[in-house]
């Protein structure tokens, strides 16, 4: 796959404006072989979330609801607004209504976008996504306010939290202006009463199994009253939306951070089998350097993590393992109580040091949500228990993609910018692939910075190994309109047979993701999809995110 040179960056940034809609230049949208979408896919009260950096450089996060009329238009709706932007005139926005002029389009290949009129400081907000059916897809957030990427879900009505859920949360930490991250879970008692569990770390310094109470309140409301209080730190206010009766999408919205993410049911805990597993996170050093992991954890049953597990890893997109000698590791497991469990004595695993990695766990309808806890650096990411036979991923098929991460400049120390992918594509017999990519970075760039209908070229498939791991490359654009790193090399895991988690394995860029085989009639992907936590990357402070300009 081939990585755009700092020259054809330049030719490429010249003729941005020549970028966004589609000219006559642009690919055909192909419909996927299991059937065309419409815009009458769209239809139902959907829950979406966005979150990345804006338009200066700061993060953000964003939850609403949008109501789709499967004909274009967008009746109503509601959005939650988390931005510590000093430039801004409010940075906190609860449940702010959605236009009801506002509107959506939607391709055959399942691309389309969502036009958002908002009273928030971000005014007309556009979501690029690809929908999986019916049910939802991936999103990203496609104008000049910001560069982010989430999901989009139907919300079931009338859903009431009942029971015990797993939980993970990850985004900045105002007061002391470092990557903050969590996992952990919380039963609800009378009146919405939480009592539970919660690991945090912040900056790379870990605060283990704090004791977790608070209250919650299902919003969304003008007044957020979910409350999650530790002993360790202020109090965090969130407001909530229900998904469905097993899924919750929380936003913090106080002005001590930016935390936003998932929380799953969590019934009878346990770790077993094999789970294919991402992570995403920061290696402590001068600029907080991003990396990005991926493999498979083989339990025994017994506590152990046998050395069949395997570990892909990008460090920095610099130091980027094959994807065909994947790196032999091994650990110990064991329940901490109450839905908590512990990862321990690794051997071999990249990039902490020998036998002092620890990562706190919580089983999940989800995923088995993993936080690191030792103090060593700071990652988050989710491991997914893998289906038996091993499932495959299917030839003759469509997928929709979304990457989201951080482009380095191409190891020359020079631009650096989150960088957030929609695409959908179609895998053929005999390992090849054809689609169409969208891309959003920089926002304030001068021209902008949305590339859309670039194809994908030279797209090319193979595996899987013995253990489900595959490998997947192609060039997006041509050398004057092209993505910023020319194209994406993944390494991608075998979950369902629907779902496939991903890093990205190239240099000069470190991303994670997820592809999901999609079905216009069914909504069999989306439900896979929507019990599966897609780690995002981390918030890394403002002063150590360097982007030049």
């Amino acid at each position: 796959m081939s990585v755009r040179n700092g020259i054809v960056l330049l030719l490429a940034l010249s003729t941005l404006s020549l970028l966004v809609g589609c000219g006559s230049s642009s690919p055909t949208a192909v419909a996927p072989p299991s059937g065309g979408f419409s815009a009458s896919n769209l239809n139902g009260t959907y829950v979406f979330s966005v979150s990345g950096t804006d338009v200066n450089g700061d993060p953000y996060a964003i939850v609403g609801t949008l109501t789709a009329n499967g004909s274009g238009g967008i009746t109503s709706g509601t959005i939650d607004l988390n931005d510590p932007d000093s430039t801004l005139s409010t940075q906190l926005v609860a449940d702010s209504p959605i236009s009801s002029s506002s509107t959506y389009k939607v391709g055959v290949d399942g691309r389309g976008q969502a036009t958002l009129g908002t009273s928030t400081p971000f005014g007309t907000i556009t979501l690029d996504f690809v929908l999986t059916s019916s049910s939802g897809g991936l999103v990203t957030e496609f104008d000049g306010n910001g560069s982010g990427s989430g999901t989009l879900d139907v919300q079931t009505a009338g859903v009431t939290p009942t029971g015990t859920y797993a939980f993970s949360f990850s985004g900045l930490n105002l007061q002391t202006d470092s990557s903050f991250a969590s996992v952990g879970n919380f039963t609800l008692g009378s009146g919405g009463a939480i009592t539970g569990l919660e690991d945090f770390n912040s900056g790379g310094i870990a605060y283990a199994n704090q004791a977790l109470g608070g209250q919650l309140v299902l919003g969304p409301s003008t007044s957020p009253s979910t409350v999650l209080s530790t002993s360790s730190f202020t109090d965090y206010t969130y407001d909530v939306y229900a998904i469905d009766a097993t899924h919750l999408k929380f936003i913090e919205m106080d002005s001590l951070g930016t935390l936003s993410g998932d929380a799953y049911s969590q019934t009878s805990p346990a770790i077993s089998g094999t789970l294919a597993f991402t992570l995403a996170g920061l290696i402590p050093s001068s600029d907080d350097e991003p990396f990005a992991a991926g493999g498979f954890i083989v339990t025994d049953g017994n506590g152990n993590i046998t050395n069949a597990s395997t570990e892909d890893v990008n460090e920095g997109g610099v130091t980027v393992s094959s994807p065909t000698s994947p790196i032999n590791f091994s650990a110990t497991y064991a329940s901490a109580g109450s839905g908590r469990f512990t990862l321990n004595n690794f051997s071999g695993f990249i990039p902490s040091t020998a036998g002092e990695t620890v990562y706190a766990a919580y089983p999940s309808s989800g995923g088995l949500l993993l936080l690191e806890i030792d103090d060593l650096g700071i990652s988050s990411g989710a491991g997914y228990p893998q289906s038996s036979p091993l499932p495959t991923f299917a030839s003759a098929q469509g997928y929709g993609l979304n990457l989201t991460g951080t482009y380095l400049g191409a190891n020359t120390g020079g631009q650096e910018e989150e960088v957030d992918d929609i695409a959908e594509f179609t895998a053929a017999t005999g390992g090849t692939l054809t689609g169409i990519i969208d891309e959003n970075y920089d926002p304030d760039a001068t021209n902008g910075s949305q590339f859309y209908d670039l194809a994908l070229s030279d797209g090319a498939y193979t595996g899987p190994d013995s253990s489900g791991r595959y490998a997947l490359s192609a060039d997006a654009g041509t050398s004057s309109k092209s993505t910023l790193n020319g194209g994406f090399g993944l390494t991608f895991y075998s979950v369902d047979g629907t779902t496939f988690p991903f890093i990205e394995s190239d240099s000069g860029q470190v991303a994670t993701g997820v592809l999901i085989q999609q079905s216009s009639t069914s909504d069999s992907a989306a439900i896979a999809k929507s019990h599966m936590f897609v780690p995002r990357p981390l918030i890394r402070p403002h002063a150590d995110r360097q982007k030049k300009k």
